[in-house]
């Protein structure tokens, strides 16, 4: 089977999954006229969570910005990794975040804990000792995320933070998380951290059926009815 022909494949499924129906599409999100977070501007890295994979390219990014009004760069490609490992040219988050318009005045990068990481079982490495970017192993995991956290801060000049996956069976993964709340207590940035979010593990299996295409991507109304609320209440409360 060619890319071409899987990626039909996997549409078609998408498109039949009831959380995929045409009410839960962003263009019906109610604005809030009063959110604290309007025009905010905030640049978002990740890979096919962040685009939306599996929900037609719509994912949390789009509810905030029907929602609350942020402005945004949107720099993410499903499939690619933390890892600077390219897989067909060069699209590591590491790689692709240096071509972000270096002059868009951020008051948040917003960073995605890639799946792919764990999918292919990339090395987790070590923290480093401190805070050189330079010295950073981006072909492991951590070393990764640090050069990304470092990167941002010196470009751009604003808040960082990451955001996790909801829980799914992955040790990867979960080694993942356990590190990236390692960093957020070395490098102080913030952690919207999905995976360990109790309410977000009390969800109910009809509900989860309709929020999730599979295990790791939402569809639209886990979107627009699940992730979308949090990742709103997040930005309200570090902005």
């Amino acid at each position: 089977m060619t890319e071409a022909e899987l990626q039909k494949e996997i549409e078609a499924e998408a498109l039949a999954k009831p959380g995929n129906a045409d009410k839960y599409k962003m263009d019906d999100v109610q604005a809030d006229p009063d959110s604290k977070i309007r025009g905010k501007k905030i640049i978002f890295l990740g890979s096919s969570v962040t685009v939306g994979y599996a929900s037609f390219n719509e994912s949390f990014v789009h509810y905030a910005a029907k929602k609350c009004g942020i402005d945004y760069i949107l720099e993410a490609i499903s499939g690619t990794t933390l890892v600077d490992t390219p897989r067909n040219g060069n699209d590591s988050y590491v790689t692709r975040m240096k071509g972000i318009d270096k002059s868009y005045p951020a008051d948040l990068f917003l960073c995605q804990l890639s799946t792919n990481d764990a999918t292919n079982k990339k090395p987790l490495g070590e923290i480093a000792e401190g805070f050189d970017k330079e010295k950073f192993d981006v072909l492991t995991i951590t070393g990764a995320m640090e050069y990304v956290i470092a990167y941002a801060r010196e470009t751009w000049g604003c808040k960082v933070a990451f955001y996790t996956g909801t829980k799914y069976g992955s040790p990867e993964y979960e080694a993942m998380v356990a590190r990236l709340l390692e960093l957020k207590e070395k490098w102080d940035i913030d952690v919207l951290d999905l995976w360990n979010d109790p309410e977000m593990n009390a969800v109910s299996k009809s509900d989860y059926d309709l929020y999730m295409f599979d295990p790791i991507h939402p569809c639209k109304a886990g979107y627009k009815l699940w992730w979308g609320p949090k990742f709103v209440k997040f930005f309200e409360e570090i902005l």
